[in-house]
């Protein structure tokens, strides 16, 4: 294959050309320019921080962790990669997972094809020779036959619209974009706002180091210990004498992770069989206890005998029984919203620095310049952490102006919820790629094993478009609508349904309440599409100069 020359330079304001603009150098736009590079393509990869990394770049609140093991939330791809790097921990920590993408760029020699500090703020497609033009907000335009949004789905952080937030006088800092720089607390009176994933993991580091930590929680979530120890010798050795064969298995199960899956309903065990196999998935620690038995998001009364037992267990950590009831979810089935995984969460509400502060029954009304007002209660602090989370799986998308044929902009596209054909297109946008985009499994996987199924799909059609000369290829509407109608039959027969939660976008005001990822699990949709593939691309237009080729739905 031959490279795209540029067409000009910057200082005179034409576009440099690629033959793949990549936006985003988190894992999924460091593996889309490796792949690209092995097909002879020239690749450009644009990212708005100045380091790779992605959400691991900018979620640096301390206690940032993952939920997935560290053996398992790791590339694939290279077998000398999985041997060489060694993880320190069962569940790797923010600083570790970022060290690795660094790791991985250098060993790959990545760092050349990415411009840091490129913040893309509009692609537009050109129908007169389907190309996109991509512009920064530097002024700087690169034109290239495919663009790969590899921006992630829980990337543009939420700022929560709370009155007079800007006349607060103390520092405001959000988990999902947090100093590079040390934050010191100690000697501070804290305020916490958020009880979802990055809160109930930032909480009892605040409380370790703040003079008075009070937690503003709306919503109270379900969590698990994570149980995190450093690395054991044997067990990481026997990920690593037959990675690929494990790999392989993790590939079968429905969230990409090799994990044990009961194959019983909870409802046909004794009351004593569930509670020992409840225990002993609790003293093992991680999220595994919501796959306990083969029903819990699928059956209301199954789910209720594990909500039960971990409503008993914050009962019996925490010692204050008002506190604990306040922190106890009693409004979504346990998994419906995204499990979470703590390091003495709950523990944390038993220390005399800590006041849980209850916004169901008493909203915030307003922030003044010394604290919060809840209620005719004035929370005095010095500086205020909001862990209020992400516009998920859309947001990083919309914050780009994104224009498709005549002139369709994707945001009036998507105003009444997304809609792509298989996640990784949509119609209206030609030779527009998504990683992990809404109506893919995405968020509610192993994210990894996610973005390396769909960046080797986008790799193979773009080596497929290239051998058959092809000008473009195109989500059909059609297809795209039967699509979203799988997605949202998939949804409505699990309990994911049943909860507010970012998965449905409710967490956004405004945002229109549709269930964004695709819940039939990672073997079913490879499957899906691979046939896809197999079959010529069905579903797609593909037109090249030998004409127009239009794949049945």
């Amino acid at each position: 294959m031959q490279h795209s020359q540029a067409l000009g330079n910057h200082a005179d304001g034409e576009a440099v050309a690629y033959d793949v603009v990549i936006v985003g150098a988190g894992f999924a736009g460091m593996y889309m320019l490796h792949l690209a590079r092995g097909l002879g393509l020239s690749a450009i990869v644009l990212e708005a921080a100045y380091g790779v990394g992605g959400t691991w770049f900018w979620n640096r609140y301390p206690g940032a962790r993952c939920d997935v093991e560290s053996m398992q939330y790791s590339y694939s791809f290279s077998e000398e990669l999985q041997q060489e790097w060694h993880w320190s921990e069962r569940y790797a920590s923010q600083p570790e997972i970022l060290a690795y993408a660094n790791f991985v760029a250098n060993k790959f020699d990545l760092l050349r094809d990415i411009r840091f500090n490129t913040r893309v703020v509009r692609a537009a497609f050109q129908e007169e020779d389907s190309h996109w033009l991509v512009s920064t907000d530097a002024g700087n335009r690169y034109q290239a036959k495919w663009c790969v949004m590899a921006t992630g789905c829980l990337s543009a952080a939420q700022t929560p619209n709370i009155p007079g937030l800007d006349s607060f006088k103390g520092q405001i800092y959000h988990t999902g974009n947090w100093p590079h720089e040390p934050v010191d607390l100690s000697g501070q009176k804290v305020g916490a706002i958020g009880t979802g994933s990055s809160g109930i993991q930032v909480i009892p580091e605040l409380a370790a180091q703040a003079k008075h930590l009070y937690v503003f929680q709306r919503t109270p979530n379900f969590s698990i210990p994570a149980r995190n120890k450093p690395m054991d010798a044997e067990y990481e050795h026997s990920w690593k004498s037959n990675y690929a064969e494990r790999r392989a298995q993790a590939r079968t199960m429905p969230a990409g992770i090799l994990s044990e899956l009961g194959a019983k309903s909870a409802l046909d065990v004794s009351a004593e069989e569930r509670l020992k196999e409840y225990e002993r998935r609790w003293a093992l620690g991680g999220t595994g206890l919501t796959v306990a038995f083969s029903d819990l998001l699928k059956n209301a009364d199954a789910n209720e005998t594990a909500a039960l037992f971990v409503r008993g267990k914050i009962r019996s950590v925490v010692n204050d029984q008002k506190v604990a009831e306040i922190l106890t979810p009693v409004d979504h089935p346990i998994g419906a919203k995204r499990i979470c995984a703590d390091t003495k969460y709950f523990e944390t509400f038993n220390r005399d620095n800590v006041t849980l502060v209850d916004l169901r029954s008493n909203p915030i009304r307003e922030a003044s310049s010394n604290g919060i007002l809840v209620g005719s209660e004035l929370y005095e602090i010095d500086s205020l952490v909001l862990a209020t989370g992400f516009d998920a799986m859309t947001g990083a998308l919309s914050k780009i102006d994104i224009v498709g044929r005549q002139a369709l902009p994707l945001k009036e596209k998507w105003r009444d919820g997304p809609n792509t054909y298989l996640g990784l297109m949509t119609a209206g946008f030609p030779n527009l790629f998504i990683v992990t985009g809404p109506g893919s499994p995405s968020v509610l996987t192993n994210v990894i094993v996610a973005i390396e199924d769909n960046v080797e799909w986008i790799a193979d059609c773009i080596e497929h478009l290239v051998d058959i000369d092809a000008d473009y290829i195109e989500a059909e509407a059609a297809a795209e609508k039967t699509w979203m109608e799988q997605v949202r039959q998939a949804a409505e027969g699990t309990l994911y349904v049943h909860a507010k939660s970012w998965y449905l976008g409710v967490n956004i005001p405004g945002k229109p309440a549709v269930f964004m990822p695709y819940v039939g699990g990672v073997p079913i949709y490879q499957k899906i599409c691979e046939g896809v593939a197999a079959d010529e691309y069905r579903g797609f237009i593909v037109a090249g100069s030998f004409g127009l080729r239009k794949k049945r739905a």
